[in-house]
């Protein structure tokens, strides 16, 4: 785990560092800080931990410390503290010759505001860590990981979330691989308990793990309140890669399948899986599959899905597919850029659709723009320069002035901020319409390393909230106030 260390402080006899990572809800052992004490200098009694006057102790289940080399059995705990002010004994300190390491742990309770940062001192080193809610991971209901996150906000403020449930190990299709689906009435506070969107267990007397379905992609229509979720089916291929077993044709026992299911009361239920795949597939082509991510709903009520092929040269190409009817037929658009593959699409104000896409290239983002469904695309001014990326997922969405308290349209894009490492998941925020994104409108949520994909909704119109693959849970949720984006 990486720390950020802001200062030497106690009369330089201790350093105190702060880890930017999230700070998960109802965890006992989430890491606060690290102290090191200078070679030879014990700590003298113990830590002082000061939180700030508008600290909720409600909050707090508990602090404890302990020392690098015993994580398992603290030095002190005081559970539930009711002063901001706590004082953590160190009755055995050592003056160590080559200093002793500390680490201070926080307790944060379950349904704990996720608006409001946990700011705090530690022997007077400023602190500021925001919380955060593992809404799946590793372990739960049986499944070794989970992956890929989507997530919309219906009208009513119900937050869908979607993701692969990898039941046998973290890797790609092909695999017993599900479509999970969460939802949130609290503005991610809470989860309710998973339900399965996509399961084809058995189709074909084939096993789960001959059946997966993956990588989802959810899109809420507005217009006529209803969810849809495209995913990726594979049929067969045992012990192979999706990516590279796929093939050319449009049965499923020759390609991966493009299936889409449809909700009508928010989620909680999930229609039988409609195949699109005839309309949409070349039958040269080796695969076609979404974005993953969301979609979007157009202000003329298209539907849109950011989508990916692998054409007849094995070469991958980022497109969207489209539905002018309320998704009753689909059609596609041509290839935005060769050598593309995970996109995300947003429309501006006068109809033009962005694509924003994973390169093979490495290094940053490719951007390109259509003005006729996908039917042509013309270069972004900011792609290949502006958003760096280490060749990963990432989110992009668009907002309305009218819909936001900033009275301007925005963007607003997240990915691992690095051109080279999955780390630092960052959410960034435009004002230009994409063609500039000042280090002055961005917010870091994670500098430790995860697998590193992310989804982005509004939560409301002064919120936005991302559903990502962070460093201390596989499928995290946060809240991000729009305004810490101008501080």
């Amino acid at each position: 785990m990486a720390f950020s260390a802001f200062c030497v402080s106690a009369e330089d006899t201790l350093s105190v560092s702060v880890p930017n990572v999230p700070l998960l809800n109802g965890e006992e052992g989430n890491i606060l800080s690290e102290i090191r004490t200078v070679a030879g200098k014990g700590i003298p009694g113990g830590i002082r931990i000061r939180f700030a006057d508008n600290t909720d102790m409600k909050e707090i289940t508990s602090l404890a410390i302990y020392r690098e080399d015993n994580d398992s059995v603290p030095l002190d705990i005081v559970r539930y503290p009711s002063s901001r002010s706590v004082f953590l004994n160190i009755a055995d300190s050592l003056d160590n010759p080559d200093g002793e390491v500390y680490r201070v742990t926080v307790g944060i309770s379950e349904g704990a505001r996720l608006e409001e940062p946990l700011r705090f001192s530690v022997e007077g080193t400023k602190g500021e860590r925001r919380k955060a809610v593992s809404v799946r991971t590793g372990g739960d209901d049986g499944a070794a990981a989970y992956r890929i996150p989507g997530i919309v906000t219906t009208s009513d403020g119900t937050l869908v979330a979607v993701y692969d449930v990898r039941y046998e190990s973290s890797a790609d299709l092909q695999g017993n691989i599900k479509v999970g689906v969460s939802r949130s009435n609290d503005g991610g506070r809470t989860w309710e308990p998973m339900r399965l969107a996509l399961d084809l267990d058995g189709y074909g007397g084939l096993p789960a793990a001959q059946n997966g379905t993956g990588d989802p992609c959810i899109l809420y229509d507005s217009r006529n309140d209803r969810l849809w979720i495209a995913a990726l089916w594979c049929h067969g291929m045992p012990g192979k890669r999706a990516w590279t077993a796929s093939g050319q044709g449009l049965s499923p026992d020759e390609t991966g399948q493009l299936l889409l299911v449809s909700s009508e009361d928010g989620g909680m239920t999930w229609s039988e899986p409609v195949n699109i795949t005839p309309m949409v597939k070349d039958e040269s082509w080796h695969l076609l599959l979404q974005g993953p991510g969301r979609g979007i709903t157009m202000s003329d009520g298209t539907l849109v899905f950011p989508a990916q092929f692998i054409d007849s040269e094995k070469v991958p190409n980022a497109t969207v597919v489209y539905s002018r009817d309320a998704g009753r037929t689909w059609a596609i658009g041509s290839p935005a850029r060769r050598k593309t593959t995970e996109s995300q699409v947003v429309e501006y104000p006068d109809g033009t659709l962005m694509l924003n896409m994973r390169d093979d290239r490495g290094g940053s983002r490719a951007v390109s723009v259509s003005r006729d469904m996908g039917a042509t695309w013309s270069e972004h001014p900011s792609s290949r320069s502006a958003l760096r990326e280490p060749v990963c997922m990432a989110s992009l969405i668009a907002v309305r002035a009218e819909d936001n308290i900033t009275g301007k349209d925005l963007l607003l894009f997240s990915n691992p901020d690095s051109s080279v490492e999955r780390k630092d998941i960052t959410i960034k925020l435009s004002l230009d319409g994409g063609l500039t994104w000042p280090a002055a409108h961005q917010v870091v949520l994670d500098e430790g390393y995860g697998w590193g994909y992310s989804c982005l909704t509004m939560i409301d119109e002064s919120t936005v909230g991302i559903l990502y693959e962070s460093s201390v849970a596989n499928i995290t949720f946060q809240a991000v106030p729009l305004k810490d984006f101008f501080e």
